[in-house]
Order: structure tokens, then C-alpha cells, then sequence
């Protein structure tokens, strides 16, 4: 398994390494067969408003899912302790799914291509926000299967290819509790 630290706004030091290193091992040990590499994020916010400043993220790829947790408290070293529990939970309940059916792979890597350029004789033109673009494979699954990797995700929302319509949806958290499900609409002339 490989294990990669990054820090943001911290000096990453042996002993925090050291620690990362112990809980992340501890978290993962029983899954070691389908964790590929895991990646820590710790960051401290500069803001003093900000109550909740030292935050660590863990992202874990095992077999073709991405499975991802984030806390935030007062003390770098809680939150990785909150968030080693966390991804171990995680972890645990991507198991279980798994061992009780087998879904297809749900992610995998794709080059970066270059998008063919228009042969109008105009030179194309990116809107200047667009920051940072990704490319994944979209197999089409059921909403359920799709729910199960907004929470593995640990985002608010998930984008995938629907299996009983082949076309492209977005399930979300809503803020009041429950989930939504965006489905593209034909307009009516």
C-alpha cells in the first residue's frame, strides 16, 4: 500500500509522519488486499475566525472505488484520530457491500486527451474560470449503486450514467436531510 502525506500551511514532521503513518496503518490493516494507495491531506487554516482549523483528509483507492473522509477540529491530532475511525467505518461498510454482490468498477483512469479543435477557421475560446478539468470512465449503474458512492465519496453530490436510461445524472444530499436525483428533461417546444 502506498501512503503519501501532504501538508498545506504545516511542516510535515517526523513525528506527525510517524503518527499519520500508525493510525492510517491501524484504519486500513484489514483491508490491505484492496487498498492500492491512500492519500492524507493536513491542513491548517490561517483565518483565527475559524474555529474548527486543523483538518485532515484521507482519499483511499481500493479496487476501482475511491473512498474519502474529512475532519476538522481544534487539534491536528484529533482529527486524524476522528478521521483514521472514519475511513476504517467506511472501509468496513465497503466490504460488506462488496463481499454481498459484485458490482462493476466504477472508476478508472483515463489519459488526457486533447479535445479536437473546431476547423472554422476561429480560434477557440475557454471561458477563463475553468481551473482544472477531469476525465473518468462513467459505467452506467443503478441509483443505488450510485448512492452507495456518494457516501463512499463523502462529497454532496455524485454524477453518474443511469442504467435504466443511459442517461447522465446527479444524485445529492439535501440540506434537510434525504437525497435528490437530477435527471436531464427534454425541452417542449
Amino acid at each position: 500500500m502506498k501512503l503519501v502525506i501532504q501538508g498545506k500551511n504545516i511542516d510535515i514532521t517526523a513525528a506527525l509522519r510517524e503518527y499519520v503513518s500508525q493510525k492510517i496503518d491501524k484504519a486500513v490493516s484489514h483491508y490491505q488486499a484492496i487498498t492500492q494507495e491512500v492519500d492524507v491531506h493536513l491542513s491548517v487554516a490561517r483565518n483565527p475566525r475559524i474555529s474548527d482549523r486543523q483538518a485532515a483528509e484521507v482519499t483511499i483507492y481500493a479496487n476501482g472505488a475511491v473512498i474519502r473522509a474529512e475532519e476538522k477540529s481544534d487539534n491536528l491530532y484529533a482529527s486524524i484520530d476522528l478521521v483514521a475511525d472514519k475511513i476504517a467505518r467506511k472501509l468496513r461498510k465497503f466490504k460488506e457491500r462488496k463481499t454481498s454482490r459484485t458490482p462493476e468498477k466504477t472508476s478508472i483512469a483515463v489519459e488526457n486527451i486533447a479535445l479536437p479543435l473546431p476547423t472554422n477557421g476561429k480560434a477557440p475560446a475557454l471561458p477563463p474560470p475553468v481551473i482544472r478539468n477531469k476525465f473518468f470512465s462513467m459505467p452506467p449503474m443503478a441509483v443505488e449503486e450510485a448512492l452507495e458512492q456518494l457516501e463512499l465519496v463523502d462529497h454532496d453530490f455524485f454524477v453518474f450514467r443511469n442504467k435504466a436510461t443511459g442517461e447522465i445524472n446527479v444524485i445529492y444530499e439535501r440540506n434537510h436531510g434525504g437525497y435528490g436525483l437530477i435527471q436531464p428533461h427534454e425541452a417542449r417546444g
